[in-house]
């Protein structure tokens, strides 16, 4: 996606991109970019656009148009739906929130993102996401038809401890929203990526935010990817909004696993 400050346009964005998807390849999980909902230098009109998420226990009812959305989608054309992520409220706190669905439009699974991105990245521009959202705490896995799902967005990539954890609890495969920016991502997206998958020998999944918003000042890498168990890119997006459709085959990790059974051999 090329997510840009009116949020009615980015779920508008969202929506065809997943009609258009169901419509030619008929997946069973669509993943969807980070902070699809919403990008934006103007932190009041980002808080402002902020979801308020159901609470554990229902006694409320999600506030925003992006959870009834993705909620909707998911029922209508019968697939799970990984939110990518948005911007969550909180009482007095934000996050950089995940939500899942299944095919009913159940909600299956919430992430909060756990690294949060202060940098300084190499064309000089700062970044000092801790300063607009908290942390998350949990690792987060769910289920997908007798597969597990573990979670994570962006900047995660960067902490394989993280990813070593989601393999402890069984994930099969790891999906990762983000909006890589273009500096860090030219050199560092695809090893990342592909590192992770060898290492924990999981498909990884990348939906990524492409090109430029906040008036040409801030630039996506884009280039989604799918990466298989032993680390061969089987599908990637070229550079304009789009989708990419990968098969999984879980064979094929079983058999990764059994050649190379990095998971018997862990010692911490």
């Amino acid at each position: 996606m090329n997510t840009q400050e009116r949020k009615d346009a980015n779920l508008a964005q969202a929506e065809r991109l997943i009609g258009a998807a169901v419509a030619e390849d008929r997946p069973d999980l669509v993943l969807l970019p980070e902070m699809f909902t919403m990008l934006s230098e103007d932190l009041e009109a980002k808080r402002a656009n902020a979801e308020i998420l159901p609470a554990r226990d229902g006694s409320n009812a999600p506030t925003g148009a992006a959870y009834g959305l993705l909620q909707r989608l998911a029922a209508q054309h019968r697939i799970h739906v990984h939110g990518g992520s948005l911007l969550e409220r909180d009482g007095d706190q934000f996050f950089n929130t995940s939500v899942a669905f299944d095919r009913s439009g159940r909600e299956v699974a919430r992430y909060r993102k756990i690294h949060l991105f202060d940098v300084v990245t190499p064309d000089g521009k700062q970044y000092r996401e801790s300063a607009n959202v908290g942390r998350g705490t949990e690792i987060v896995t769910y289920d997908l038809e007798g597969h597990t799902v573990g979670c994570s967005i962006c900047y995660d990539m960067r902490f394989p401890e993280l990813y070593q954890a989601l393999a402890r609890r069984g994930a099969e495969i790891v999906v990762v929203p983000s909006a890589f920016t273009l500096q860090t991502g030219k050199d560092h997206w695809e090893p990342l990526l592909r590192a992770r998958a060898i290492e924990t020998e999981t498909y990884v999944l990348a939906a990524a935010q492409t090109g430029s918003f906040a008036n040409g000042n801030r630039t996506h890498y884009g280039h989604s990817l799918a990466v298989d168990p032993w680390g061969h890119v089987i599908a990637r997006a070229s550079d304009k909004v789009g989708f990419v459709t990968a098969r999984l085959d879980f064979d094929l990790l079983r058999d990764v696993r059994a050649r190379i059974p990095v998971h018997q051999h862990k010692v911490l």
